[in-house]
């Protein structure tokens, strides 16, 4: 595997999300900043060593509501 692709999104208690797709892995944080550095542990922590994918993908989505 080359890449693992995360999806971020705003949690609803402040901070961020994140889940991998195709993957059982989920993390939180506070900052952007934080939030690199625990999809990365995340990422360590799943897969055994050698077999972790080289490209970590985040993928932001923002749901933005407007008056009409």
């Amino acid at each position: 595997m080359n890449e693992i692709i995360f999806l971020i999104e705003d949690a609803p208690e402040g901070g961020f999300s994140a889940r991998a797709l195709g993957h059982s892995i989920f993390t939180a944080a506070d900052t952007e900043h934080e939030l690199q550095a625990m999809v990365k542990d995340a990422v360590a922590c799943h897969f055994d060593e050698g077999e972790a994918p080289q490209i970590i993908r985040l993928h932001y989505v923002r749901e933005e509501v407007i008056q009409a």
